[in-house]
């Protein structure tokens, strides 16, 4: 079984994703994780910092984000509107169905990044 760490928010850019990033690194990564959570097995520790998609994020700093505030509020903001903890493991599928149906299903997602530079891209698909 493979347990990656992933921060919350990131289950709703993975749902939105479509090949565009801040760079061909970022991108290619993204591309390589959702991949790998296509494995029946493949589980998620919820974690609110730098997790596999930051890895090749050119926003982060130092083992962490520049917009730490931000991104943390759209971690937290997550985690409560689906019931769950930061540490807590998941499997993949799991996390993303939850997400979709606690988050964009139910119209709150502008609740969690409204101000999210990619945010016309997720609106623009619901």
């Amino acid at each position: 079984m493979s347990v990656f760490n992933l921060r919350p928010h990131h289950a709703l850019c993975i749902s939105f994703f479509e090949g565009k990033g801040y760079s061909e690194d970022f991108t290619a990564n993204m591309t390589r994780v959702i991949n790998a959570f296509s494995e029946e097995s493949a589980s998620v520790r919820l974690t609110c910092s730098a997790d596999v998609i930051c890895a090749a994020c050119p926003n982060a700093c130092a083992g962490g984000c520049d917009s730490p505030d931000k991104v943390d509020s759209y971690d937290k903001a997550v985690l409560d509107i689906c019931g769950l903890s930061e540490g807590g493991v998941i499997g993949a599928g799991e996390l993303f169905a939850l997400a979709r149906e606690m988050v964009i299903d139910s119209g709150k997602i502008a609740n969690v990044c409204a101000d999210c530079c990619w945010a016309y891209i997720c609106h623009g698909k619901i």
